[in-house]
């Protein structure tokens, strides 16, 4: 069950439904890694799906703080998806390959439940209302000294979760 980005699930914004569109192809390899039992590529699709979703979260956050959309939601629920997308890969490279069909199903639902449902349309939707205000490739851009701060809460949000802070 491969997922696919379509129009009904555009935020209003062309940065973040870029986004989307590459983490969707990311966790396609992470169920294709999954259907072929390989578990190296499993731990390396984990890994680039987490550095992915750190980015595109900082990416998110910044725009919203632009547009002033309350964030506070987004920030909690991106800890938790990063929690669950953690402890699903360690589980199934722990694993090494040994799940049954109905494991690998489960898994694969997990993913699109929540990369499309959960994330996208239940979350991220959130915000375009208010994006809808500006034009379709608004990014606003950095401030002296803003990107050495969006990449210190990448770090500092990746470090919090990998250590279950």
């Amino acid at each position: 069950m491969k997922l696919a980005w379509t129009e009904k699930l555009s935020v209003g914004n062309a940065f973040i439904d870029s986004d989307h569109q590459h983490l969707i192809g990311m966790v396609n390899d992470v169920m294709h890694s999954i259907s072929e039992r390989d578990c190296h590529a499993i731990k390396k699709a984990f890994e680039l799906i987490e550095n992915g979703l750190c980015i595109h979260f900082a990416n998110e956050e910044h725009i919203a703080r632009v547009v002033k959309f309350d964030f506070s939601n987004h920030k909690s629920a991106q800890q938790y998806s990063l929690k669950e997308l953690q402890h699903l890969g360690s589980e199934l490279v722990a694993k090494d390959g040994a799940w049954s069909d109905g494991a690998v199903a489960h898994f694969a639902r997990f993913l699109k439940k929540w990369m499309i449902d959960s994330h996208i349309v239940k979350l991220d939707m959130q915000m375009k209302p208010t994006l809808q205000h500006h034009d379709y490739k608004f990014w606003p851009g950095w401030v002296d000294g803003e990107v050495n701060h969006v990449a210190g809460h990448v770090a500092e949000l990746y470090l919090r979760v990998s250590s279950g802070k």
